[in-house]
């Protein structure tokens, strides 16, 4: 085992509990064990559910702040040991140094954000009649249950605890058994920072039984959820049943559209970073290129030469542009993938097939003449592989942009205003970038429509899915 990576717990309350030894923490550039997840019995979560009860009591009536100030000093913590939890997330999840050391800065922003907003849950007055008091009070909705993916180990988990805790509420935070050691770090540093016990909880165990057990409890009274369509509409479900809110952050598909007066060698190279950050395992990844045919062929020579020199290798190695997929089971995906684009007559123009070495690497993928009904074009591929498809006028990608039941992110490149109204006014997403590659940020509401999720993470509305509206009217004598 690495000496620089440290193994993780479940936090129940102030525990740091071993659980059952589970399935094995891979490193995926290397295929080796760094360890073993540690696994929550029924037990641990009784426990967990218990003490974010009692931790709900106490911050829910702790000073907003002290909660501030709490949440200000884990975020500290976060940046003072940026490197160790980089380090972490690179040998779990692959992404290179550089790109998990920009995680944990997010992740902290993340956090300062929200801890900020919690000063700003303001309510208000309603003018009434004589004598009569009218208030509308904005209050913590309690317990949250948030299930966190593999992809951003330090990042997602921020939107979920931070939103929670700036709110007044407390969490269970059931974060991804791929990645337990980036998520025991970005928690560890609640508990280092006198967060009250109970009121940051993480586990890890069987996915479906766990959500299960914690949505179905009394106890929790709200869930957040990042991850796969499938996934988020079952465990949506399962809150309705209970009429538990649900916020919703699924998977996406984004197209980019390059229009005929934008820059193609600009946007080609724009492009391939974007594609390629944690090898196109990222929700708001562009995943279909949509170019005009004006500047198509420009587009995609450069694009093609740009990603065929990424140096692909372990995240650890310096130089690194490019880390392995998570685990076996990506790389089959891709290879579906190409294998049926191949079929239905697409070409490869770069890559398209699993490096000869140890780890799960593929190369960086280039399709052309890619159908629109192929599998590449309509499922979310969430890895290396980019599809780049011509097309003749803006209404004719705007809806090639819209065919899917997804809608997180979307890009274009113009340099038209009137395209860009259009574009921001008929494309079905909840981020739309123009001209760069941004979304996300901590000021800035996150989040997708249609199939891609309900609720905002981020922004003003960051706090919205934590909090309950209460409307009192006083009466009372002259």
């Amino acid at each position: 085992m690495p000496a620089t990576y440290q193994a993780p717990f479940l936090v129940i309350g102030a525990e740091l509990a071993s659980g059952s030894s589970g399935a094995p923490i891979i490193n995926p550039a290397t295929e080796q064990a760094l360890g073993a997840v540690p696994t929550a019995s029924r037990e641990d979560l009784d426990r967990a559910l218990a003490a974010a009860a009692r931790g709900f009591d106490i911050w829910r009536r702790t000073a907003p702040d002290r909660r501030e100030q709490l949440m200000v000093d884990a975020a500290r913590l976060m940046r003072q040991r940026a490197a160790e939890i980089a380090c972490t997330i690179t040998l779990e999840q692959g992404k290179p140094l550089n790109e998990a050391g920009a995680e944990v800065s997010r992740a902290a922003e993340l956090l300062e954000w929200n801890a900020h907003e919690g000063r700003r849950t303001y309510g208000r007055i309603v003018p009434g009649p004589a004598r009569m008091r009218q208030m509308v009070l904005r209050e913590p909705i309690g317990p949250v249950a948030g299930f966190t993916p593999w992809n951003s180990p330090s990042s997602s988990p921020s939107r979920k605890i931070g939103g929670a805790l700036a709110a007044g509420c407390s969490i269970i935070l059931k974060a991804a058994e791929e990645t337990p050691g980036g998520a025991y770090a970005f928690v560890r540093c609640f508990l280092d920072a006198g967060v009250p016990e109970g009121v940051v909880n993480l586990v890890f165990g069987n996915p479906a039984e766990i959500a299960e057990y914690l949505i179905t409890s009394p106890v929790v009274r709200a869930i957040t959820f990042t991850g796969s369509v499938s996934v988020g509409k079952h465990l949506a479900a399962l809150a309705a049943a209970r009429m538990k809110p649900a916020l919703m952050e699924l998977g996406g598909h984004a197209p980019v559209i390059v229009c005929a007066d934008a820059d193609p060698e600009r946007s080609a190279r724009l492009s391939v970073a974007a594609k390629f950050r944690n090898a196109g395992q990222v929700c708001i990844s562009p995943t279909r290129f949509i170019v005009h045919e004006r500047v198509y062929q420009r587009f995609v020579e450069t694009f093609t030469s740009v990603a065929g020199a990424l140096h692909v290798g372990d995240g650890m190695e310096d130089g690194v542009q490019m880390g392995p997929l998570l685990a076996a089971r990506r790389i089959q995906a891709m290879e579906s993938l190409v294998e049926d684009s191949l079929a239905r007559g697409a070409r490869i123009a770069s890559g398209g097939k699993r490096l000869e070495r140890r780890g799960f690497f593929f190369a960086p993928t280039v399709l052309t003449g890619v159908p629109t009904d192929a599998q590449v074009m309509t499922v979310e591929p969430f890895g290396p592989i980019a599809p780049i498809v011509p097309f003749q006028e803006l209404r004719e990608a705007i809806r090639l942009a819209n065919s899917l039941p997804l809608g997180l992110a979307a890009y274009a490149f113009t340099e038209s205003g009137a395209a860009a109204g259009v574009l921001a006014d008929d494309l079905e997403v909840g981020h739309l970038s123009i001209n760069h590659f941004g979304a996300g940020l901590p000021e800035s509401p996150f989040g997708g429509v249609k199939d891609s999720g309900i609720g905002r993470e981020g922004g003003l509305e960051s706090l919205d899915g934590f909090m309950v509206t209460k409307f009192v009217s006083h009466g009372y004598a002259a």
